[in-house]
């Protein structure tokens, strides 16, 4: 089992890398689901937020529970997250509220991997979500 895990996971880093969205957000997927299983996937951080960035909701569903599973406080692209958080809860904000399906998995994913700085950057953003009618 560990020999196939091993393989997977060389193949996976070789999908991750691919300039085509959904290659990478398939393999983020298929990472995402060997975290669960202990594996570590520290290593693809930087395409979590690529994923994260995409404009479809469904690759970016996926890379805000990968980024929810994986990152920790020492994480170190996790302040290449403030604006992109930023933009997902202030596009729940205002008359058409387009963006409150992203701004849900943007307070969801930053509930799981705030830190001292992120909250900072972010407290009036979420605050002024909050207080929205």
């Amino acid at each position: 089992t560990a020999l196939y895990i091993s393989a997977c996971i060389k193949d996976i880093k070789q999908e991750i890398t691919s300039p085509d969205p959904h290659t990478k957000a398939n393999a983020l997927q298929k990472l995402t689901f060997l975290q669960t299983m202990g594996y570590d996937m520290s290593w693809a951080a930087f395409a979590t937020i690529e994923v994260m960035s995409d404009t479809r909701f469904a690759y970016k569903r996926i890379g805000y529970l990968a980024a929810s599973q994986s990152f920790t406080q020492n994480t170190d692209v996790v302040l290449l997250c403030t604006n992109l958080l930023k933009k997902e809860i202030r596009g729940a904000i205002g008359p058409k509220t387009v963006g409150m399906y992203e701004a849900g998995l943007a307070i969801n994913c930053l509930s799981n991997i705030v830190t001292e700085d992120l909250a900072k950057d972010l407290i009036s953003d979420v605050t002024h979500l909050t207080s929205h009618s």
